[in-house]
């Protein structure tokens, strides 16, 4: 006999049955699931070797210097075209 599709779970009943069960857990188990979550992230961190710490902190350097170079004209047009309009202090 096929299932019918109205048997089939839907995403927001098995939503609702992971609340259910986190609600029926004790703070202790929470802080502890929390906690066993964290560390199996922290495994799967990989750190990077000298030279991609270089050349990532170069890339980074080297953005932060154009968004500063774009800043600076922006601010230096912006307020030579004030000064047209407005008029500066005679």
């Amino acid at each position: 006999m096929a299932r019918r599709l109205l048997d089939t779970p839907g995403e927001d009943v098995v939503a609702v049955a992971k609340l259910e069960r986190q609600a029926r857990r004790g703070p202790f188990a929470r802080i502890a699931l929390f906690l066993r979550q964290v560390v199996a992230e922290l495994r799967k961190v990989v750190t990077p070797t000298r030279r991609e710490l270089v050349t990532y902190t170069a890339v980074v350097l080297g953005f932060v210097v154009v968004m500063m170079a774009i800043v600076y004209v922006l601010d230096i047009g912006l307020s030579a075209l004030v000064v047209f309009l407005f008029g500066g202090a005679s």
